[in-house]
């Protein structure tokens, strides 16, 4: 695989404030479990939650935003997503879409709506976090590269997650 076919993806940017094992195994087309109940979770309170939003998934490019809307100033662009657990993760996601828009000379600002929380968080892109992406970006080509997927490591967000039975098993 040649680093120029390697397309970086929002969710691969989420696995990898994650886990970088994830990120191999979704980039080489390995799935987590659909039947894990919270992937079902997640997907409910995506599906069900700003019902009203009409602008809702949005495809632009390798990106696919939850919700783009008129802000005062500029659109703002919205991920949801079902708890703030994996906060830094969402927020680096939601940076990763801003930059897409800005590099093709659309500004705007983010927010993160977790509903169960009933709660929103400002997201802006700044310098730090857009040269943390870059870095990002080319760590994951590197984690992608690999023969074998990177060996599992035990981290707090392993019990819930979908990909469980590639690890611990």
């Amino acid at each position: 695989m040649d680093t120029l076919d390697i397309n970086i993806t929002g969710t691969l940017i989420w696995y990898y404030y994650i886990c970088k094992r994830q990120v191999w195994l979704m980039a080489h087309a390995i799935n987590p479990d659909e039947d894990n109940p919270y992937i079902d979770l997640g997907r409910l309170v995506h599906e069900t939650s700003y019902q009203r939003e009409n602008k809702k998934e949005i495809m632009f490019d390798n990106v696919k935003m939850d919700i783009i809307t008129d802000g005062d100033q500029q659109i703002v662009v919205a991920e949801i997503k079902k708890s703030s657990r994996y906060e830094k993760s969402a927020t680096m996601q939601l940076a990763f879409y801003l930059k897409k828009l800005k590099d093709v000379g659309i500004s705007a600002s983010g927010e993160l709506r977790f509903p169960t929380e009933k709660r929103r968080e400002k997201v802006e892109l700044t310098d730090e976090i857009s040269n943390e992406l870059d870095s990002v970006r080319e760590e994951i080509k590197s984690i992608i590269l690999m023969e074998k997927a990177p060996k599992p490591e035990k981290c707090r967000y392993c019990p819930p997650c979908g990909y469980n039975e590639f690890c611990w098993v």
